[in-house]
């Protein structure tokens, strides 16, 4: 768990280390052959879009340190997209004929659900300032998103929907208006839930988002590992009447502490304040061996693990909330209100339940 967590952000830090002790081979090459395809070198001022539509499958655009203007649309199979850490950074252009651009996204792979663009990574550099999401995948398998720094986007800092297969590694998505990471079947329409085929959220840091882990309407993933503080909630689970439903995924391993900021209500979803971990209208969900402590509120959602109705009146059935370790989470640690069925609350360490005997 904690030994866990220390060997993943030190191994993508040593990631990115090594990294730069290659770019001035690099430079000297601006579109040298790598194991496996062809390497694109782009420099600041450079066009970033342009190397991508001229690799090939297989192919690494390599992003030297400095500030890129502009979104990147990416469509090409096994293409990676790599930066040299967070100095490298992609922020906002003036670019009108780019549809990522125009959508308000920083860096887009789009596929589509009956044809997913397959084994695109995105990893070491930074994506900041766009009016909606700073990474937004759509129709994707196999995506890999490591080791990025995203933050002060308005909407999402990193989204994924009507995708499979996914590793969501050692990332910091920070101060976004929305979700640090924001997982979903589709992000503006309703359906069931599909299987992600074993999506991994693994390693992040989440810091200062609305909230720090959205999975709505999905099966058949796992959040853990993951620092998780300072948002409105640390990690919602979203589920409701769909077929199928939400859930058969693991909520493990992660440090939720002290997500005490205040969110307004929205048209779908009342205010979050002081929310750990929650659960709306899921099935067949693990919660299991976290650390969950000192989120305080106010509002429905409040307390350290919460079972709560999804918006639609659906409530959980068949949770497993077990050997999680909670202390300081107000109105309770653990807070069972919901009306669900099947619903398991065994060996946790806390101090206060709701109803009593959640503990």
């Amino acid at each position: 768990m904690p030994t866990r967590r220390v060997h993943h952000l030190a191994a993508a830090t040593a990631a990115a280390t090594a990294l730069t002790t290659v770019l001035a081979t690099l430079a000297a090459a601006p579109a040298a052959h790598a194991a496996g395809g062809t390497v694109h070198l782009v420099e600041p001022g450079g066009s970033i879009q342009q190397a991508v539509d001229a690799a090939a499958p297989g192919d690494t655009v390599q992003l030297l340190p400095g500030t890129y203007r502009g979104s990147v649309r990416i469509t090409t199979p096994g293409l990676t997209l790599r930066g040299a850490g967070p100095a490298s950074v992609i922020t906002p252009g003036d670019d009108t004929g780019n549809a990522c651009a125009t959508a308000g996204h920083g860096v887009c792979v789009a596929g589509s659900e009956a044809a997913p663009v397959p084994d695109v990574t995105i990893e070491t550099l930074a994506v900041t300032g766009f009016r909606k999401n700073g990474i937004d995948a759509s129709g994707t398998t196999g995506l890999t998103v490591r080791a990025t720094y995203v933050h002060d986007n308005a909407q999402q800092g990193i989204s994924q929907e009507m995708s499979t297969k996914a590793a969501i590694l050692g990332n910091r998505s920070v101060d976004n208006g929305q979700s640090g990471v924001f997982l979903a079947n589709y992000a503006y329409r309703e359906g069931g839930a599909p299987d992600t085929g074993g999506t991994v959220v693994e390693g992040n840091e989440l810091t200062g988002n609305r909230v720090g882990v959205t999975v709505r309407r999905l099966r058949v993933l796992t959040v853990q590992d993951n620092r998780i503080s300072g948002n409105c909630s640390g990690v919602f689970v979203v589920g409701d009447e769909g077929v199928p439903r939400a859930g058969d995924l693991d909520v493990k391993h992660n440090r939720v502490v002290a997500n005490n900021k205040f969110c307004p209500a929205n048209p779908r979803l009342g205010a979050i304040q002081g929310a750990g971990i929650v659960l709306t209208g899921t099935e067949d969900t693990r919660v299991t061996d976290n650390e969950v402590h000192d989120n305080v509120g106010a509002s429905d959602f409040s307390g350290g693990i919460v079972l709560f109705k999804s918006v639609v009146g659906i409530p959980n059935t068949r949770a497993t909330i077990a050997d999680n370790h909670l202390s300081g989470n107000g109105p309770a640690d653990l807070a069972d209100r919901d009306t669900g069925t099947g619903n398991t609350f065994t060996r946790n360490t806390c101090a206060l339940s709701e109803p009593s005997g959640r503990c």
